[in-house]
């Protein structure tokens, strides 16, 4: 089985939902993403081999094979192979693991895989909402609203109002202050954005708000409980909506050392998990133990985590229940904070989490999120020397 190398992975910076790039299609989101992983790889687009991009709602403007639209728009070969694929918030996360998993039994050599979202063009649930009416009598759970499953796991699992504020206030600190420091810099590619103002370059996350205090958080009303229900997530305490991309170069060893591209970690394994819909999260501690099990290595072995926050009471389960070190958890803020742009946040988190790796000299990093429906995700890398 062949060794799988990240040799470069970019994004771009994250626009709040309706706000800096919500006029921006996702051709002109990716394609400048795509562009920059090659170069930065020191190859040329038409050795690469395929694009495998994650799109949570690939309808609209993402419709229509967006991957495929995506490479040519960037002025990729129309030789190039692209493919769109779907398992909502792991949708970037699922494309990086299925395509190391085709690098890895020699069907690949190089290869492009993330994601990308635009959630100012295409609405949570899509278009048009149209769930099967059988379904909906005998499996309603499979069509609960996230910020439902979110007060769930608050409510069943032992998660306070208090917890998640607290969790939500770090959350933003920790961006703020990575932004302050540029670390978000190296793997962030400039788009140009036309505005009634004339063209700007965007190139800082927008979703951190320095306004936020603890105190703020916790005069917010909840956001999805309905009558009779104590309600817990809150606009303040819950992932915001939103547009970026982001993507990583593939390698097997023989490509490598044919490019002599530089290596900056290993695609080491992935797992998903499933259970009741209704929750958000326990899946993780499944999903977790498993990769770290096909990787060789145990969950105490992992230095750095980027825990999708999809909401606090999601985050805060998987770290008390796998007893993590929250040090070691969203270091650099999360999503509460940074954005979920569904589809594109598997990348978008492998890209922080691989550039964090390199500046802390840590072996071991795991990226992992909640998924819609009742399932949970995580991937497992490790550090090239």
């Amino acid at each position: 089985m062949n060794d799988v190398y990240v040799v470069a992975a970019a994004r771009t910076a994250v626009g709040k939902s309706k706000r800096t790039l919500a006029s921006v299609r996702p051709e002109d989101m990716a394609g400048p993403v795509l562009r920059a992983v090659v170069e930065r790889a020191g190859i040329t687009a038409d050795k690469v081999q395929d694009i495998v991009l994650g799109c949570a709602f690939p309808e609209g403007e993402a419709g229509m094979n967006i991957a495929r639209i995506i490479a040519i728009a960037a002025g990729f070969p129309d030789t190039v192979p692209a493919m769109t694929l779907n398992r909502f918030c792991s949708s970037g996360l699922e494309a990086i693991a299925g395509t190391a998993a085709k690098i890895r039994c020699g069907l690949l050599d190089i290869a492009i895989a993330g994601g990308v979202e635009s959630m100012s063009m295409i609405p949570m649930s899509g278009n048009k909402f149209a769930p099967d009416p059988r379904m909906t009598i005998e499996h309603p759970e499979l069509y609960i609203s996230m910020g439902n499953c979110g007060d769930n796991v608050a409510r069943d699992f032992g998660i306070s109002r208090e917890e998640m504020d607290q969790w939500a206030f770090r959350s933003v600190q920790r961006a703020l202050a990575a932004i302050e420091a540029g670390k978000f810099k190296e793997q962030i590619v400039p788009i140009e954005v036309k505005t009634p103002k004339g063209t700007i370059i965007f190139d800082t996350d927008e979703g951190p708000r320095r306004d936020t205090t603890l105190e703020g958080l916790q005069k917010l009303k909840p956001a999805f409980a309905g009558p009779g229900k104590k309600g817990f997530a809150t606009a303040g305490n819950s992932s915001q909506t939103s547009d970026a991309a982001s993507v990583l170069l593939l390698m097997s060893e023989k490509a490598v050392k044919a490019t002599g591209a530089k290596p900056m970690a290993k695609v080491l394994g992935y797992n998903v998990s499933a259970g009741d819909c209704k929750y958000l999260g326990p899946p993780q501690l499944l999903a977790i133990p498993r990769a770290c099990e096909l990787s060789g290595i145990s969950v105490a072995d992992v230095g750095l985590f980027e825990n999708n926050e999809a909401f606090s009471s999601q985050c805060l389960l998987v770290v008390r229940d796998l007893k993590l070190d929250p040090e070691t958890v969203n270091v650099n803020g999360g999503a509460i904070a940074l954005g979920h742009p569904l589809g594109c946040t598997g990348g978008k988190l492998s890209t922080q989490l691989i550039y964090e790796m390199r500046a802390r000299g840590v072996r071991y990093g795991v990226v992992t999120m909640c998924i819609g429906g009742g399932m949970g995700a995580a991937g497992v890398y490790e550090l090239c020397d």
